[in-house]
């Protein structure tokens, strides 16, 4: 209003600032922290990836909350050798470090969620639910390819306790959201 530029801080990040973020989400009476992206363009990267991961997770153990890794498709995706999702689930302690796995993106990515589930009970206590057409175009939940019959009978051996419709960038949010509602009620 007074024609001065308004000065945005820079973005705080686990590797800089995550004792001030879980410090923030425990005063904030969240139960759980969840880290959605993180750098994982070398193999360097994945290997920082997990030390930051890492402290993230003790430091929010000792403060009460649950921290897990949400998931895009690049996790499945070899990067020098590595699976940065393999690699996760397999050098963080799985009593400290949980995953939000994204249904779609993991299915997209050419993996099996309930395969994971098998090789890692109890480790996905959150889920994203979204819906791919054959194309691979985000639709509401039940418009399109994934069997979530198939994943949802396999909830209990992930460990859900919540998962979250989510429909990036629809063109009609409130249509989306009652369509998904109404199919995964029907559903489960």
């Amino acid at each position: 209003a007074d024609g001065k530029p308004i000065s945005i801080p820079p973005m705080k990040n686990l590797r800089d600032n995550y004792q001030e973020i879980v410090d923030d989400a425990a005063a904030g009476g969240v139960p759980c922290l969840v880290c959605a992206n993180i750098p994982i363009e070398t193999a360097d990267q994945v290997k920082a990836a997990v030390d930051i991961l890492g402290k993230t997770a003790e430091a929010a153990q000792k403060a009460g909350l649950v921290f897990a890794y949400h998931n895009h498709d690049a996790e499945f995706r070899p990067v020098e050798g590595l699976v940065p999702y393999d690699h996760f689930l397999s050098q963080l302690p799985a009593d400290k470090v949980k995953m939000e796995l994204d249904l779609a993106w993991c299915i997209k990515s050419g993996n099996d969620p309930v395969a994971l589930f098998d090789k890692h009970p109890g480790r996905f206590p959150l889920w994203h639910v979204k819906d791919l057409d054959k194309e691979g175009k985000i639709v509401p939940v039940g418009a399109g390819t994934i069997d979530f019959k198939r994943i949802f009978a396999a909830a209990g051996k992930s460990g859900m306790k919540h998962f979250f419709v989510e429909h990036d960038f629809p063109q009609d949010a409130e249509a989306s959201i009652k369509a998904s509602s109404k199919y995964l009620r029907s559903m489960i």
